[in-house]
């Protein structure tokens, strides 16, 4: 298969006036069409950087990124993005949310097509007998659906998500994972996956990519997840694979924890000695102790 995604040696600073910070550091990868990649790594190691980058929401300080072979330079419904907190309009329902994604990338279809294409991907993720509901009415897992469906129905050859599950309960979490994975293998997108999750990363992905902590963050070597499909997650902890890749990872993750640990005390400056501030009342005392002591000198002559 080819790569339908490229990203060559990117780099990422955040400041202005000769103040910068450099989050991502030389940041190469090959995603092939169809593929299931999970990067996953700790928070604030500049994981939703990446994501904005490959979906043109932010331009790498240099580097390229290529989609097809082009240059990615702004945002295009063949990337669609699935973000951690929802996104939706509060006052649309869950026909309108997904609606305003297909009026705005299927203008060539007629009105009656693109009702047609909303209700296919609202029953794609099981929110059909929710459908004129408004957000404030949904779970928190039923509003993230509805960022699926409104991501899918732009149908998308890439499909971004950046820790869509992570503020989920265990069951709900649980189940759209399992409908993610339906999705997948119906409509063959190719998908990358952040998460901080290495159970979810082994259960949904191909490949694992641990990205570095930053900053200056890079990403880690690729671990190949070789577990036949599909995948039981009650099965999955006494398959020797299964514990294998997951020792893998974690120990890689671990390893870079330390490291990076190791360095901030290294390079971590002295502490500075603080004044020595006593509460009132001790001030209060030890003056009158300091007086006691002067005036009995002075009485004994010392």
């Amino acid at each position: 298969m080819s790569a339908i995604l490229e990203v060559k040696n990117v780099v990422k600073n955040y400041g202005h006036n000769g103040h910068t910070s450099e989050i991502l550091h030389d940041i190469n990868l090959e995603v092939e069409t169809g593929e299931f990649v999970a990067i996953v790594g700790f928070s604030g190691t500049g994981k939703t950087t990446l994501i904005n980058l490959l979906g043109g929401l932010e331009k790498p300080t240099s580097g390229t990124i290529l989609c097809k072979g082009k240059s990615v330079t702004a945002p295009d419904p063949e990337r669609g993005i699935i973000f951690q907190n929802y996104s939706l309009m509060p006052w649309l329902t869950v026909r309108g949310n997904v609606a305003v994604a297909v009026n705005e990338t299927r203008k060539d279809l007629s009105a009656a097509e693109r009702k047609a294409i909303v209700e296919k991907y609202v029953e794609m993720v099981n929110l059909s007998h929710a459908i004129d509901k408004r957000p404030g009415e949904l779970s928190g897992g039923m509003r993230q659906r509805v960022s699926v469906a409104r991501a899918l129905s732009m149908n998308p050859e890439i499909l971004l998500m950046d820790e869509p599950l992570s503020a989920l309960d265990a069951l709900t979490r649980s189940v759209l994972q399992d409908q993610i994975l339906d999705i997948w293998t119906q409509e063959k997108k190719t998908v990358i996956l952040i998460t901080n999750d290495v159970d979810e990363g082994i259960l949904m992905a191909d490949r694992i990519i641990p990205l570095n902590i930053g900053p200056k963050a890079s990403l880690g070597p690729s671990f190949i997840v070789d577990i036949e499909r599909p995948r039981n997650r009650k099965t999955m902890n006494h398959d020797p694979a299964f514990k294998r890749i997951r020792n893998e990872v974690s120990h890689y993750l671990y390893e870079q924890r330390r490291v990076h640990k190791e360095d901030a005390d290294q390079n971590a400056k002295p502490a500075t000695e603080l004044p020595r501030i006593l509460p009132a009342h001790a001030l209060r005392e030890q003056s009158e102790h300091f007086a006691y002591e002067t005036s009995e000198r002075s009485y004994y002559g010392i």
